[in-house]
C-alpha cells in the first residue's frame, strides 16, 4: 500500500513539474543561423610578380580552392594584374577579393566614390624597387636634372623617384618622366632611349646582376606598401568568406616560415629563376600582414604624393580604409 500511495504522489509531482513548464520538457536553444553567402562563386586576384612568394605557394598547394570547397564555396582567379582595372572588377562585382593590390590604387578607387576596404596588409618591400642608369656618374638627385626616366605612373616606384628628387630639392618637373611598364622601361635603358628606369622583381635582380648601375632602392623614401581589400558590402554579407581569406593568408605565412626552403623551391618554378635568386630576393620582402599605425601612415604618406601630383582628385579619410579586427 506504502509502494502504491508513493507511486501515485510521484506521478502527480510529475505531472505538476510538467504543467508549469508547459507541459513539455524545455526545448534547447536553437543553433544561430549562418547567413547564406550572397555569391555563387569567390574570385580572387592572382598576381605574382614582383616577387609575391605567398600568392605563389598559395596557388602550387591549391590553398584557397580546398579553404572555399570546405566552405561548398567555388572559387576562381582572375588574371586581372594592374592595380586599376583591379579595383574597377572589384566596384562591379566581378572579383570579391584583391590579393596584392598596390595602396595608390586603393586610394584612387576610393577618391572615384567607389566602395573599397583593406583587410590585411600583404606586403611591405622598400628595397624590392629601385631605380638604375647604365651611367655610374649619376649618383645624386641633381645628377638627374633634365635626365629621361621610364617607369610606370602612380606606382610605388613612381613615389620613390619624386622621394628621391625632393632629397636635392628637385621635383618631377626637373625630369622628363616617361609612362611605362617595367619590360618597357628596361628595353628603353637597354635601348638609350631613356637615362634611367624604375625597376622592381626579377628585372630588378637582373639588372643589378648585370653590373647595371642601381642609383637607389626605396630605402628611407618609400614603404613599398601593398595591400589585401575587398568592399565592404561583401565583407558585411559574406563575413565568413573573408575570414576564410585571412585565415589562408596566415597559415600561409606559417607554411612559409616553417617550410622556407619548399616555399623558395615552388617560387623559383613560378618565375623560372634559380632558387639562389629567390632567396637573395626573398630578404627585400617583409610578408606580416598585421595592419598597423605604420600602415596607416604609409598610405597616408601615399596620398600626399598622388595629391601633390594631381594623381589624385579629392583627399580621402586613410583612417576608414581599413577594417581591423
Amino acid at each position: 500500500m506504502k509502494k502504491t500511495i508513493a507511486s501515485v504522489l510521484l506521478t502527480l509531482f510529475t505531472a505538476a513539474l510538467l504543467a508549469g513548464c508547459g507541459g513539455t520538457p524545455a526545448a534547447k536553444p536553437a543553433a544561430k543561423a549562418v547567413p547564406k553567402a550572397t555569391v555563387k562563386k569567390v574570385v580572387m586576384t592572382y598576381v605574382q610578380a614582383p616577387l609575391n612568394v605567398p600568392s605563389i605557394v598559395e596557388k602550387a598547394k591549391q590553398s584557397f580552392e580546398t579553404a572555399y570547397k570546405e566552405k561548398n564555396m567555388p572559387f576562381g582567379y582572375s588574371t586581372i594584374t594592374v592595380g586599376a582595372e583591379q579595383t574597377a572588377a572589384l566596384a562591379s562585382g566581378d572579383i570579391q577579393l584583391l590579393n596584392c593590390v598596390g595602396g595608390s590604387s586603393v586610394l584612387l578607387s576610393a577618391a572615384g566614390g567607389n566602395d573599397i576596404k583593406i583587410i590585411s596588409v600583404y606586403s611591405v618591400a622598400p628595397k624590392a624597387f629601385m631605380l638604375f642608369s647604365k651611367d655610374a656618374g649619376i649618383n645624386s638627385p641633381a645628377d638627374l636634372k633634365g635626365k629621361t626616366i621610364a617607369g610606370p605612373k602612380g606606382t610605388i616606384l613612381h613615389e620613390l623617384l619624386a622621394a628621391y628628387l625632393k632629397q636635392g630639392g628637385l621635383t618631377m618637373e626637373d625630369v622628363k618622366f616617361v609612362n611605362m611598364g617595367l619590360p618597357a622601361a628596361r628595353s628603353a635603358l637597354e635601348g638609350g632611349s631613356a637615362d634611367a628606369a624604375l625597376l622592381a622583381g626579377p628585372l630588378a635582380y637582373t639588372a643589378k646582376k648585370q653590373g647595371m648601375h642601381m642609383i637607389t632602392d626605396g630605402t628611407n623614401l618609400v614603404s613599398g606598401l601593398t595591400v589585401n581589400a575587398t568592399s565592404e558590402k561583401f565583407y558585411k554579407e559574406n563575413k565568413p568568406l573573408v575570414d576564410t581569406f585571412l585565415k589562408v593568408q596566415k597559415e600561409t605565412l606559417k607554411f612559409i616560415a616553417s617550410h622556407h626552403d619548399e616555399a623558395v623551391q615552388l617560387t623559383a618554378k613560378a618565375t623560372d629563376l634559380e632558387p639562389k635568386a629567390v632567396e637573395e630576393m626573398f630578404k627585400l620582402y617583409d610578408f606580416n600582414m598585421d595592419i598597423t599605425d605604420d600602415t596607416v601612415k604609409s598610405l597616408k604618406e601615399t596620398q600626399d604624393f598622388l595629391l601633390k601630383f594631381k594623381m589624385l582628385d579629392k583627399k580621402v579619410d586613410v583612417e576608414k580604409l581599413f577594417i581591423r579586427k
